[in-house]
């Protein structure tokens, strides 16, 4: 699911979601596409969402996203690890457990 500025707040507020923040021109960005994908299909404790950054400054100025891909993980509304870079599948699901578990 795309989230744009409108809708951001409104679909972290509740539950555990990984909102990754990308762009269209972003290489690592796409290749991380199809592993969120499947950690999301994967995951029923974890919602995967995505933001275009070039398209919703805002919320990326207000989450201070200097880097693309950046992924931000929310606990009901609250950012509680952000992950910068792309991460092949292994690493970036024992940095969600990691964060998680805490």
């Amino acid at each position: 699911m795309q989230l744009t500025d409108a809708t951001f707040a409104d679909q972290t507020r509740t539950g555990t979601v990984l909102v990754e923040f990308w762009a269209q021109w972003c290489g690592p960005c796409h290749m991380l596409s199809p592993v969120l994908d499947e950690i999301d299909r994967e995951r029923s404790d974890l919602t995967v969402l995505k933001i275009n950054a070039d398209e919703n400054t805002a919320t990326a100025r207000d989450y201070q996203v200097m880097s693309l891909p950046t992924m931000l993980l929310f606990r009901d509304g609250v950012p509680i690890r952000q992950i910068v870079g792309a991460r092949p599948k292994s690493r970036l699901l024992a940095e969600l457990d990691d964060a998680l578990s805490a």
